[in-house]
């Protein structure tokens, strides 16, 4: 028997939201390894990247190519800004490792920058923050050009920065600088950046004990939801859902795992997936006789799920980790990082 996918239609009402964000990561105590650190990101892409070793912008896509040939003026502006940054990040942090008095040990100070749009409503938000040691640091508020400290240590930081008006009136204008890299990113990336790809679509089980995973890869872009249904109902329990993680192509997979029991009718249950901007979605039967496992055919087993390796392998030359990180979530991007920083080291 073989896996019965039904396409059916359904209403598609998900925003379309464009994002680019600009991640600077300084550390020290890790010696052989770039002090300061660049990337930009457009929809969780890395676009370009740039380090205090290298000392100069570098594509990471084949398209920026485009953006290279099509505006150089905005190229040269674009690289060497990644460059001039790299050097007030790397003052910043020199300073606050003084100011906190935090010396002889492995330390991460980050800063992440960008905006998101929607399309649809036309609503632009703007974001501005560090973090310090895996833990968010200070939040730059727009609308009052000021700053919020989450943490006690960050207080006094807070009100020096509070004071310096001219810097303060120059993230005010981030809004301008964002989007108009943004514009200059989607122009030159559209045929890979607005593409929309359907994924592969497997079952996978450990064990006959384990749950079932519902494996979907090679989608794009990274606008999904995965989730199963029994007799036509959306199940809501006994479902674990992943993230969304990378591929190296570029493309992303995901997975959604079901608790269900030998004993069940197995093919009353359904996994669907569903991509922002795509009326069809993809159904899923569940049928054991085409489920792949590790326990009857070993070799079928294997599937290509390279998120671990990959996140490794672009760390080393991008340091993007592919961000797990959440924008208000800075530890996550740190435990990655602290992570392979120790690898490194061993």
């Amino acid at each position: 028997m073989k896996i019965v996918l039904l396409l059916l239609f359904c209403q598609d009402s998900s925003p379309v939201k464009h994002s680019i964000e600009f991640l600077f990561t300084a550390s020290s105590g890790v010696p052989n390894f770039p002090e300061v650190v660049g990337v930009a990101m457009i929809d969780e892409i890395q676009t370009s990247y740039c380090d205090s070793i290298t000392k100069r912008g570098l594509n990471t896509q084949d398209w920026m190519e485009n953006l290279r040939e099509g505006d150089p003026a905005y190229w040269n502006w674009f690289t060497q800004e990644c460059t001039i940054q790299q050097h007030v990040f790397k003052d910043e942090f020199n300073i606050l490792k003084k100011r906190l008095n935090r010396t002889g040990r492995i330390q991460i100070f980050q800063r992440l920058s960008g905006c998101e749009w929607d399309e649809d409503t036309g609503d632009i938000n703007v974001f501005h923050q560090y973090g310090y040691d895996g833990e968010d640091f200070l939040v730059f508020h727009m609308e009052t050009r000021t700053w919020i400290a989450p943490k006690s240590q960050a207080v006094v930081t807070k009100h020096l920065w509070d004071r310096d008006r001219a810097r303060n009136d120059y993230w005010k204008n981030l809004i301008h600088i964002c989007m108009d890299c943004m514009h200059k990113h989607l122009k030159y990336g559209q045929s890979s950046l607005l593409r929309t790809a359907l994924p592969t679509v497997s079952l996978l089980q450990k064990t006959p004990s384990s749950p079932v995973s519902c494996h979907a890869t090679g989608f794009y872009p990274n606008r999904a939801v995965m989730f199963w249904r029994k007799d036509g109902e959306d199940l809501h329990e006994g479902m674990d859902h992943g993230e969304i993680l990378p591929n190296h192509d570029g493309s992303f997979q995901m997975s959604v795992d079901l608790k269900v029991s030998p004993e069940e009718d197995w093919k009353k249950y359904q996994c669907v997936f569903q991509l922002s901007g795509v009326k069809e979605e993809i159904v899923t039967r569940l049928d054991k006789e085409v489920i792949r496992t590790n326990w009857e055919k070993p070799s079928d087993a294997t599937i290509p799920i390279t998120a671990a390796v990959a996140v490794l392998v672009v760390f080393i030359l991008a340091v993007t980790g592919f961000i797990v990180y959440k924008r208000s979530k800075i530890s996550a991007f740190y435990v990655l990082l602290r992570t392979t920083l120790s690898s490194r080291r061993t």
